[in-house]
C-alpha cells in the first residue's frame, strides 16, 4: 500500500529526520550524505505540535523519517520509572508527529519496535514460525514495549505512516554501546535464546528505499531467520577475537538482574523479503556487513 500525496518525481527528495542525537537518526544522516540525498534534522519537540509544524514549514520535505524516542538510558529499565516521560514521547511525541505530518500529506516513516511479542504457544521456539504483521503484540513485561504496542495500534488508523518494527539492533560499529553485539560481548552473563534482528548495514538504505517507494503500514523490520546470542557470540570470537569467553545464564537468573522482563521472539520477514529479495538472511547478512569488516586478520 502506498500513500500517493508526495515524493513524485518531479520534486526531489528533501528528508526531514528526527532523532539527530540518536544512534539510528546520526546514521541516517550520513546515508543520506553517501546518497546525496537532502536532508534536514528536525528542531522541534515531538510532542509539541507547534515546533513540529514550524519544521516542517521551514524545510518543505518529501518525507518524513522518525528515529526519535526515549528507550532508556542504559537500558529500558529506566522506563519503568519515568512512565510519564516515557509516554510524553514515545506515545504523544509520535502520535502528534505522525498527526501533522497527515495533515500535511506527507509521509512518515516511523522506526518502531518489534519488541511487543514473546514467544508463545502458536510461535514456539525453533519453530520458525514468525509473528506476522497483523498480528496482536502479546509482550507487555516492560512498560517500554507496552508504550510501543500501544502506539502501533492507534497508528494502523494513520495511512500515511510507514511502521517499522526494529529488533536488537546491529550495526558494524562494534564499539557503539547501543549495538546489540557490544552490549553482549560486556556483559557478565547472557542468556541463549534466538531472536530476529535488525543489521542496520544493510536495512537502513531499504527504509530509504521504502520511503522513495511511498511504501506505509506495518512491516517486521528484521532479517529473515533468528540467531542466538551463543551464535552471535561464537561469531564475534571467530572473527573478532579468538580468545573470548562468555558465561550463559537462565531467564530465571537473569531476572534477578534486571527490573523488566525482556522480549524475545520471531519475527516473519516474507512481507519485507518478498518487496526486496535481495534481503540476506540474519546469518549472512551478520557476516557480510558486520563480521567481515570487522575482521582481524592474523598477523
Amino acid at each position: 500500500m502506498g500513500f500517493p500525496a508526495n515524493g513524485s518525481s518531479e520534486k526531489p527528495l528533501k528528508f526531514l529526520i528526527y532523532g539527530r542525537t540518536g544512534w539510528i537518526g546520526g546514521l541516517l544522516g550520513k546515508l543520506c550524505e553517501a546518497k546525496g540525498i537532502d536532508f534536514e534534522y528536525g528542531s522541534g519537540r515531538l510532542e509539541n505540535r507547534i515546533s513540529l509544524e514550524s519544521d516542517i514549514a521551514s524545510v518543505n520535505p518529501t518525507h518524513v523519517f522518525n528515529a526519535a524516542g526515549v528507550t532508556g538510558r542504559p537500558n529500558v529499565d529506566w522506563c519503568e520509572s519515568h512512565k510519564v516521560e516515557t509516554i510524553r514521547t514515545n506515545v504523544v511525541g509520535t502520535l502528534t508527529l505522525a498527526d501533522v505530518c497527515r495533515e500535511k500529506g506527507l509521509i512518515l516513516i516511523n522506526y518502531a519496535t518489534g519488541c511487543i511479542f514473546e514467544y508463545d504457544e502458536s510461535h514456539p521456539i525453533g519453530s520458525g514460525i514468525g509473528f506476522k504483521e497483523e498480528d496482536t503484540p502479546n509482550f507487555t513485561g516492560s512498560f517500554y514495549s507496552k508504550t510501543k504496542a500501544m502506539v502501533e495500534e492507534l497508528l494502523k488508523n494513520y495511512e500515511n505512516v510507514c511502521t517499522l518494527r526494529v529488533r536488537m539492533p546491529i550495526s558494524s560499529d562494534l564499539t557503539n554501546p547501543r549495538n546489540f553485539i557490544t552490549k553482549i560481548t560486556r556483559y557478565d552473563k547472557v542468556v541463549n535464546i534466538p531472536n530476529s534482528m535488525t543489521i542496520l548495514d544493510e536495512l537502513l538504505p531499504i527504509s530509504i528505499e521504502m520511503g522513495k517507494r511511498n511504501l506505509t503500514g506495518i512491516w517486521n523490520f528484521t532479517n529473515p531467520g533468528v540467531v542466538s546470542h551463543n551464535e552471535i557470540l561464537e561469531m564475534y570470537r571467530d572473527h573478532i577475537d579468538p580468545s573470548f569467553t562468555w558465561k550463559n545464564f537462565d531467564l530465571e537468573e537473569q531476572a534477578k538482574v534486571i527490573i523488566a522482563p525482556r522480549s524475545n521472539n520471531e519475527l516473519d520477514a516474507n512481507k519485507l523479503k518478498t518487496e526486496f529479495p535481495e534481503l540476506l538472511s540474519i546469518k549472512e547478512s551478520l557476516i557480510k556487513y558486520v563480521f567481515e569488516p570487522n575482521k582481524k586478520t592474523a598477523s
